[in-house]
């Protein structure tokens, strides 16, 4: 391996270090954990303010209780009342492989988005409930404690749908209002989520 060296004019032209907050923009800082033991919701409801400017939430292996092909997993978003309800408005679409090979494709769907809908958002359709099957994806928030702007987010998911697909699902939409959200929360539409693990992180330096 070559050993390279400094160039003593490019020393010299030096005049600044750069800042602890430029070192850190694209870092994830954990905020919180939450595992699913048979769970009817995972939820987050601290720590979503204006300490970041957005927050990603990972969610790892998310098993449905109950199989079936309508068993979608879920996110829903409060709006500073008590109900996980915030009006959105969102575009799915999502690509396939089937296991034996038989067939795949990509394409838009329509039965999974929504038009101004205070309903859950489904992220993860027809997540299969065998002992192998589950989801693993994660959520992007941006700005949520802001009260000028919608509340984007943007989601990418695998999921090992219930009759032996892989799909990676696309959703992208906002929270159509200039309320702050300052909860998210998790499910299954129909059942408990039986395992899984969520966890938070605040993106980037904390805000001044």
């Amino acid at each position: 391996m070559a050993i390279r060296t400094a160039v003593n004019r490019a020393l010299t032209a030096i005049t600044a270090l750069p800042t602890a907050a430029a070192l850190t923009d694209g870092n994830l800082t954990l905020l919180t954990t939450a595992t699913a033991s048979n769970s009817a919701t995972l939820s987050f409801t601290s720590s979503i303010n204006s300490t970041y400017n957005s927050y990603v939430f990972k969610y790892i292996n998310m098993h449905p209780a109950t199989n079936g092909d309508n068993i979608h997993f879920t996110v829903n978003f409060r709006d500073g009342s008590t109900a996980y309800d915030a009006t959105k408005t969102t575009t799915f679409f999502a690509d396939y492989n089937n296991e034996d090979d038989s067939g795949g494709g990509i394409g838009y769907e329509t039965a999974h988005d929504l038009a101004q809908s205070t309903s859950a958002q489904n992220l993860a359709k027809q997540t299969g409930g065998g002992s192998d099957e589950s989801n693993s994806g994660e959520m992007t928030l941006f700005n949520p404690a802001s009260t000028t702007f919608v509340k984007h987010f943007i989601a990418r998911t695998n999921v090992y749908l219930a009759h032996d697909v892989s799909q990676t699902q696309y959703v992208a939409g906002y929270c159509n209002v200039t309320a702050a959200i300052d909860g998210v929360q998790f499910a299954f539409s129909s059942g408990n989520i039986e395992t899984g693990t969520i966890k938070m992180y605040g993106v980037g330096p904390k805000q001044s």
